[in-house]
């Protein structure tokens, strides 16, 4: 096709551009002259001899003032501001020029001196309004009002009357196969009620969105659809749920506009999307503001090990590293698919970065001191880890082997492989545990809590590796959790089922928690001798019921909780507790100068007996002793306790009967 075009090539006098920059200086004579006439009517027959030397003069002037100002390099279709600013700048400079030269040549007195001032306004408006009436009938907003289909098109009503409807407004109405018609504005800006963007009206406030939608629909334009166009920006979670539930009972269906400031977005040529809420919207969380700095200065350059590089968390910082620019990144799972499909991403997405990526099992000792000795890394990440809590309950002797003794071979590899500093991922289910899965966390945070105070002390085997540990709770949309499972049980038709109505839990998105977890790691590096062995916390806000958000998942489907969907109640599980902790009674929380980022002070184990524990924890595996196993795991974690089932309360039984 381009060979085609190039075969065909239109002459220059043809060319687009060339016929723009001849319409510009043709007007330029002409505004000349209209601007004379308009000053002295019928007598500019007593100008003739100044006329035609005055025109082209001027018209000469222009053409190049045009060029130095580059008025003729926007292209007409997308003309705007910055456009009639080239205008007038290139304009005015014509004027004064001319001016100058009249001046030098006829002392102005060849002319009315007021032809001049006549002329700026007259070339302005000669220069801009075919610019204007090119864009207008390019953009179809005059045979779009008259045309019938725009009827046909989806009501829908706008939060928030700013830079983003703006452009979503403009978007509809010059897009002929556009799928909403806006018919109205809401927007908390009172000085903002009553105004019009493109004609579109700002109605009321968001509080006012029942009687907005009342009015609409008596006037024939009932919105179908609320459309946020700064969500994440002007509303908590909180708000957004109260919002979904007030749509609900309005029949709106309730979505918002990608944010501007996305890059994915910025590049997109496609038609402006409008996207559903997901159930990550509704968490209301403030963003962090993260230390670029000091998370760049801790990656860059280093090389780093990911275990459990094909997990949900160990993938997520497999991204996040890998745009650090680290020198090298060695990925470590024992899953092979796991581990190819992050190994493939990272192919595809970061061609010129140095990765490995290495098929172990952290309870292979001697497999881990093979790579860690060939690979030298200077950081490590420990996600991998078995964090399914009704699981590990049924084979606490898998728990046990890859949470424990998998951190111990990990941390001691670490350490042989003079790494400057290992990071623990660990969990909220440590902190006063119930179930096998906490206890076997707070064990591995232990033992990095040692090795870390015994580093600093000085008294160590010549170790100086950091060992720091996060810990946070449950994060979206990872392997086991629950929005996956309930987003099955939607697409079967439902129940959701949930195990306790009053169960609650700590939620974070993926992304933000392998954010903080880098922003924690990077604070723990610069921290002094004071902070060494503490263990770093999420600041994870509030907790969320359960029940609640099932009930929000089933209302971002369009459909009705207990009456489109049921939920059903199926009791806790062996090893659940109605309530997780972030901190324990004896470690109170404590702030750091790193957002988002808290301190806790657990108590401490001396290195020596912790080992000797691990040893005969390990023996106990090693003969499939449970009783043993269960007695160690009391002894080296005092507070875990298994805690007696939890009856469901009589009325929660069949819920959703009535």
């Amino acid at each position: 096709m381009r060979k085609l075009k190039e075969t065909f090539k239109l002459p220059l006098i043809f060319d687009r551009r060339f016929l723009a920059y001849f319409h510009d200086i043709l007007v330029a004579g002409v505004s000349f002259i209209v601007s004379l006439y308009l000053r002295v009517g019928d007598g500019i027959i007593h100008y003739t001899q100044a006329l035609v030397p005055g025109a082209a003069l001027f018209t000469i002037i222009a053409a190049v003032a045009y060029r130095l100002f580059g008025m003729n390099s926007g292209v007409w279709r997308y003309a705007s501001l910055r456009d009639l600013m080239a205008i007038a700048r290139a304009v005015t400079t014509t004027i004064l020029v001319f001016l100058l030269l009249m001046f030098l040549v006829t002392r102005l007195d060849a002319l009315p001196r007021s032809v001049p001032l006549i002329n700026w306004f007259v070339l302005v408006v000669l220069l801009g309004g075919p610019r204007l009436l090119y864009r207008l009938a390019k953009d179809r907003r005059l045979a779009g009002i008259l045309e019938s289909n725009a009827r046909d098109r989806i009501p829908v009503l706008l939060v928030g009357a700013g830079d983003e409807a703006e452009i979503f407004i403009r978007a509809m109405a010059t897009d002929r196969d556009a799928a909403y018609r806006v018919v109205g504005i809401l927007d908390d800006k009172g000085g903002r009620i009553g105004r019009e963007i493109h004609g579109v009206k700002v109605l009321g406030r968001l509080a006012e969105l029942s009687s907005v939608v009342g009015d609409l629909a008596a006037g024939g334009q009932c919105p179908r659809r609320l459309i946020l166009t700064r969500p994440r920006a002007r509303l908590s979670g909180t708000r957004l749920g109260a919002l979904v539930e007030k749509c609900e009972a309005l029949n709106l269906v309730l979505a918002r506009l990608p944010d501007l400031t996305d890059f994915r977005d910025a590049v997109n040529e496609g038609p402006m999307t409008v996207r559903p809420i997901v159930i990550e919207d509704l968490l209301g969380r403030p963003q962090v503001a993260l230390d670029k700095g000091a998370i760049d200065g801790l990656v860059a350059g280093r090389t780093v090990l990911v275990t459990g590089a094909g997990g949900t968390i160990g993938s997520e910082l497999t991204r996040q590293i890998a745009q650090l620019k680290p020198r090298r990144l060695i990925l470590l799972d024992h899953g092979e698919f796991n581990l190819y499909s992050i190994e493939m991403e990272m192919r595809e997405n970061c061609p010129d970065l140095d990765c490995r990526a290495v098929l172990a099992n952290v309870r292979d000792r001697n497999r881990l001191m093979e790579v860690f000795h060939e690979e030298k890394p200077e950081l490590v990440f420990h996600a991998a880890a078995l964090k399914h809590v009704p699981m590990v309950e049924l084979n606490p002797v898998e728990g046990v082997l890859t949470n424990v003794m998998g951190t111990r071979n990990v941390a001691d590899a670490a350490i042989a492989a003079g790494a400057a500093a290992m990071v623990l991922i660990s969990t909220d289910k440590a902190v006063r545990s119930t179930n096998v899965m906490g206890a076997t966390k707070r064990i591995a945070e232990c033992y990095c809590q040692a090795l870390d105070i015994v580093a600093s002390s000085g008294v160590g085997k010549g170790w100086q590796t950091r060992f720091m540990t996060v810990r946070f709770g449950n994060v979206l949309g990872s392997t086991g959790s629950v929005v996956p499972l309930f987003s099955r049980q939607l697409r079967a038709g439902g129940p959701l089922t949930v195990t306790h109505p009053e169960v609650c839990r700590y939620f974070m998105t993926v992304r933000e928690a392998v954010e903080l977890v880098l922003q924690a790691s990077a604070y723990g590096m610069n921290a002094g001798r004071d902070d060494r062995g503490r263990i770093f916390v999420l600041d994870m806000g509030q907790p969320v019921k359960i029940v609640d958000l099932a009930r929000q998942m089933i209302r971002l489907a369009g459909l009705r909780p207990d009456k489109d969907i049921k939920i059903t109640f199926t009791g806790l599980r062996p090893g659940e507790k109605l309530y997780e902790e972030m901190f324990a009674a004896a470690e109170p929380p404590e702030q750091t100068s790193a957002e988002g980022v808290l301190v806790a002070s657990p108590r401490a184990v001396d290195l020596a007996i912790l080992r000797r524990s691990l040893d005969e924890l390990d023996a106990a595996c090693a003969t499939a002793d449970a009783v043993r196993l269960q007695a160690l795991l009391h002894h080296i974690v005092p507070d875990y306790s298994q805690l007696d089932p939890v009856p469901l309360p009589s009325e929660t039984v069949l819920p959703n009967q009535a």
